[in-house]
């Protein structure tokens, strides 16, 4: 008798791991964005304390990616106790404007967040491609798009109601614990089966994953440094501080169909060149954020911002799984630590490099610069060969 999953039960889990990332992601980790000039404002908050206060969290991330890959027994636990762990300290944000309770809170919250990304997608690419619906990643991935767009939703229909920074974490806190049961619901539990040890590879595949570890490594800080301060840079800029609310959500509802996009461009032109084309978009973006003063000009960084950052993500983790033999956790948790130090260094070097210039033009532009770098590290060194990642 065959146990291949029903067509509609992998959907379910697909879109249980929308719904997870939805929470421990687009709003566990991102809701800081659309709080942070709220905080600002009202804790006085320097740009470094802002930054050191983001680079926590991503310093917990890429603790929590790193633990991901030697994690003992069955995924699904450890994957519902992250989960939850994520909508607390996210919540807990609020009950205390200490800056030591903010570092721990987010450090911790990286920690959840990290073992969500890793042990979900680890689960649903699995299920899903037992199913034969590998398709269906696209579906799990727009769940960081979804959250962003409805963490922008809620923080700015809560700014507008009244509500001040400490309202807004602790709503969006019960909001990513309202998710939990959902998320159990839909992705069930099952007996663990052993993954084959790693066979022995002679064709590159070692070296592919390599560089396309450096390259996201270079993604890591280049996209985060835009995505924690675009809202900042909205808010101290009179010309558009208008538009605040709207940037925001323009990165999440960019983002999320946009994994469908790239999975697409990965079908079409290969995960590399894919990865490699989307890497240069985000950059010109990230550049805009900058470089530009109009209204639609930010607008469109945002948008290019958004409508990369998740296809970049899921295609790299999807080619690395590909690159990979054995478990999975193991080449999605390096890359995901790859990510997670670039990402960690990104916020704090923003914000020191900000009191050069009081401008966040220079960090910028080194991030736009990175991830170049990361599009040219995943194709050159294949051409040669005549081989493409």
């Amino acid at each position: 008798m065959s146990h291949k999953p029903r067509t509609h039960d992998a959907f379910s889990v697909a879109l249980g791991g929308l719904i997870a990332l939805a929470a421990a992601m687009g709003i566990g980790r991102f809701v800081y964005t659309p709080i942070l000039p709220f905080m600002v404002d009202a804790l006085e908050l320097s740009k470094a304390e802002a930054g050191v206060i983001a680079s926590a969290n991503f310093l917990g991330y890429l603790v929590g990616a790193l633990a991901a890959a030697i994690l003992p027994g069955a995924k699904r636990p450890w994957f519902v106790a992250a989960l939850a762990a994520s909508a607390l300290t996210t919540g807990a944000m609020g009950l205390s404007p200490s800056l030591a309770m903010f570092l721990g809170l987010r450090f911790a919250g990286g920690v959840a967040s990290a073992f969500v990304l890793v042990l979900a997608s680890a689960l649903v690419l699995e299920r899903l491609a037992e199913a034969g619906r590998g398709g269906l990643s696209a579906v799990h991935f727009a769940g960081v798009g979804c959250g962003i767009a409805v963490s922008a939703v809620l923080v700015s229909g809560l700014a507008a109601a009244g509500y001040g920074w400490q309202a807004q974490w602790l709503f969006s806190g019960g909001l990513s614990l309202a998710a939990l049961g959902a998320v159990i619901w839909l992705v069930p539990d099952r007996v663990e089966t052993p993954h084959p040890p790693a066979a022995p590879r002679g064709d590159g595949r070692d070296r592919r994953l390599t560089a396309l570890m450096a390259a996201y490594g270079l993604f890591g800080f280049g996209y985060v440094i835009t995505a924690t301060f675009i809202s900042t840079i909205v808010r101290t800029s009179p010309d558009i501080r208008a538009i605040e609310s709207v940037v925001w959500l323009v990165v999440g509802l960019a983002a999320a169909p946009s994994v469908a996009v790239w999975a697409w461009a990965g079908r079409r032109w290969g995960e590399g060149r894919a990865f490699a084309v989307a890497c240069v978009v985000e950059g010109v973006g990230v550049a805009m954020s900058v470089l530009a003063t109009s209204a639609l000009a930010i607008v469109l960084s945002a948008a290019l911002l958004g409508g990369t950052v998740m296809g970049i993500t899921a295609l790299g983790l999807i080619h690395a799984r590909h690159l990979s033999s054995g478990d999975p956790r193991r080449g999605l948790a390096l890359m995901t630590a790859a990510f997670g130090l670039g990402q960690m260094i990104g916020p704090a070097f923003a914000g020191l490099a900000y009191g050069l210039g009081d401008s966040f033009t220079l960090p910028s532009l080194v991030a736009a610069a990175a991830l170049m770098v990361a599009a040219a590290l995943v194709v050159w060194p294949w051409r040669r060969r005549g081989r493409m990642p």
